[in-house]
């Protein structure tokens, strides 16, 4: 009896929350090791290790193609080796952003992976839950049965039908793959807990989670008489956002900073009587668009760039853009932009070293620079947070803090901008790529937790 109790209890400790994201995701597990119980009882949480040295890993599968026709499945490349597979051009299939598919009726239909083989989408989804699961295992030492997942206010605008799909689909690949009990959590509410468990009154918030696809705003309401109710749906007071967000800035970057020196927004040499005109852009735009780069490599963009010869005012911006396309540099360029991005929004401003593309070639880049790039963006974010609050009815001078999240709320300019029309509201600032996954699992040790298992154990003895 001894041990079926210590057994039991175990069993219940063995619990997750998965922020399962549209460009990255993460998972918590209840915080061990020398804190022990009154960790766990105070509702701490770790990130577990999904990638070397890494607690954030992309939303992204690769499966290749020249899997053995004996193997019963494609063999898989999960996170930052699916990318690379795709970079390095291996044959095969890149999956990216499965979240966005939950809830329409591609989920049940089948793609070509290549090799003679297809994969129903909803599969891809389960698939990676799996791999998930499998990471927080080993982690915790002990099979994971119970997970908080993550959910978007509205996975699918205005069909609520459609989007009581998108989550009982998510369920369901969840309980696929072993998962026996599953419960969700609103992202902003989870990424407001933290600010919540140091709040001493009540206070309206609004969440601004900016990722790599999405800019998200939420206004939500929190306070300590809140605190560890399993329903908070009624603290979400509005919700609106754009597809306007990282993987954006980065390809603003690139044209603004990089693709200059290959000739983008430069003008053609004058004719005769007709005046200079503006280069096409249309190469320049999928040069910077991460999906549609591989497209450039095939022989028939080739040629057209050989055609374009004569039209580059400067012979050696022609031969920057060749040589992208013959030595296939697109997505190290690509790779560029982002990391200036990021350096631009950690110190403010950096080198952009191009050598790998020309030797000694390179270009500063700043804050401002940066701020000239994302104007158009920064705009259109802006207005979504004010028309956040138009839904919710409620004035600006009555929020109370503002709460950042997610990757692209490392930039400065953009921060600024969201506070300046909050004047009277707190800046809180989030752990950037793991506020909503520390927060589910803060949400999971209400549901699981110790305090938890104390109330059901005392419910069974009365």
């Amino acid at each position: 009896m001894r041990r079926t109790m210590a057994s039991t209890t175990k069993a219940a400790r063995a619990f997750a929350a998965i922020d399962f994201g549209t460009s990255n995701s993460a998972v918590a597990l209840p915080a061990a090791g020398a804190a022990g119980a009154g960790a766990a009882a105070a509702g701490a949480v770790r990130l577990v290790e999904l990638e070397p040295g890494l607690f954030t890993m992309p939303t992204a599968v690769f499966y290749r193609s020249d899997t053995p026709p004996a193997e019963r499945e494609a063999q898989r490349h999960y996170g930052r080796a699916a990318i690379a597979a795709y970079v390095d051009g291996h044959d095969g299939r890149l999956m990216r952003s499965m979240k966005s598919i939950l809830g329409s009726t591609l989920l049940e239909q089948s793609t070509d992976i290549g090799g003679g083989r297809s994969v129903r989408y909803h599969d891809v989804v389960a698939g990676y839950l799996r791999h998930l699961r499998g990471l927080a295992e080993g982690e915790a030492g002990a099979a994971v049965e119970r997970v908080v997942l993550g959910r978007p206010v509205f996975f699918v605008d205005d069909d609520p039908a459609r989007d009581a799909a998108a989550q009982a689909a998510l369920e369901r690949a969840a309980r696929q793959v072993g998962f026996a009990e599953v419960h969700f959590q609103y992202e902003p509410i989870a990424a407001a807990l933290d600010l919540e468990s140091r709040a001493a009154r009540e206070q309206l918030v609004l969440v601004a989670d900016i990722g790599g696809g999405t800019s998200d705003f939420s206004l939500v309401r929190i306070g300590p008489a809140r605190r560890g109710r399993p329903d908070r749906r009624n603290d979400i007071l509005g919700n609106h956002g754009v597809h306007v967000a990282g993987t954006d800035f980065d390809r603003r970057v690139e044209l603004a900073a990089i693709l200059p020196l290959a000739g983008y927004g430069g003008n053609r040499p004058a004719r005769a009587g007709e005046p200079a005109r503006e280069m096409p852009s249309g190469i320049y735009f999928d040069l910077a668009t991460w999906h549609l780069i591989n497209t450039l490599y095939s022989p028939a963009r080739l040629a057209e760039l050989r055609q374009m010869k004569t039209w580059f005012a400067d012979a050696r911006q022609y031969q920057r853009l060749l040589a992208v396309l013959v030595r296939r540099l697109g997505h190290s360029l690509a790779a560029a932009a982002e990391a200036a991005k990021i350096a631009v929004a950690e110190t403010g401003r950096t080198h952009i070293d191009l050598g790998f593309w020309e030797p000694g070639l390179g270009v500063p880049f700043d804050e401002a620079a940066a701020a000239r790039a994302l104007e158009a963006d920064i705009e259109r974010i802006v207005g979504a947070a004010h028309e956040t609050l138009r839904l919710a009815g409620v004035a600006p001078e009555a929020v109370d803090a503002l709460y950042f999240t997610g990757g692209s709320t490392g930039l400065g300019p953009l921060v600024d901008r969201i506070a300046a029309g909050f004047s009277r509201a707190e800046r809180v600032r989030g752990e950037r790529f793991s506020s909503v996954a520390q927060g589910l699992g803060r949400y999971a040790q209400v549901l699981f937790g110790p305090a938890a298992r104390a109330a059901a154990q005392a419910s069974v003895a009365g």
